[in-house]
């Protein structure tokens, strides 16, 4: 799993720096949000609602196809006497632009590490997206999930938004 990740960063860095980079407000940007989602599969057994934080800074390679690296947090709120968790995802993400404005599909791809579960520290982390975009904000649904070690998937479905910082 992490020769699959480590693959993917190569791939992506290779992509975006072996082109003339030219970081400006036009096609970069720090983007912060908020996602909130119902857990499925086995995350549902021990949680009942995740509320999360999301941190990603993209450039675009072109103006249709932006890479980058994001992370935050996603607290799970445990349910039937089960104790709170998090998942801390740190992984490169894609997406595809359709327009200026409007329609984008996207997907993070890495690591999520779990915090407050016992004898499980994470997995490989997919998070495909599908949202409306403009110049200031993204707004998203997701379908989350975490390959966790003991044959435990967290998954989760749900809706986020972030808005673009340019610098």
């Amino acid at each position: 799993m992490k020769k699959v990740i480590l693959l993917f960063a190569i791939i992506v860095g290779t992509a975006s720096f072996a082109q003339d980079v030219n970081i400006n407000a036009k096609n970069s940007w720090l983007k912060l949000g908020l996602n909130a989602g119902i857990p499925v599969g086995d995350a549902a057994d021990a949680s009942s609602f995740a509320l999360g934080l999301d941190l990603r800074g993209q450039y675009l390679v072109t103006p249709h196809f932006g890479i980058g690296l994001t992370s935050g947090y996603n607290h799970f709120f445990g349910k039937d006497g089960a104790d709170d968790f998090g998942l801390v995802p740190v992984a490169a993400f894609g997406r595809y632009y359709f327009q200026n404005e409007g329609v984008f599909v996207g997907a993070d791809l890495g690591y999520g590490f779990l915090t407050n579960v016992e004898d499980n520290a994470g997995g490989l982390y997919v998070n495909p997206q599908v949202g409306y975009h403009n110049s200031d904000w993204n707004i998203y649904a997701y379908f989350q999930n975490t390959f966790a070690e003991n044959n435990t998937d967290f998954q989760v479905v749900g809706i986020g938004a972030t808005y673009n910082l340019k610098f």
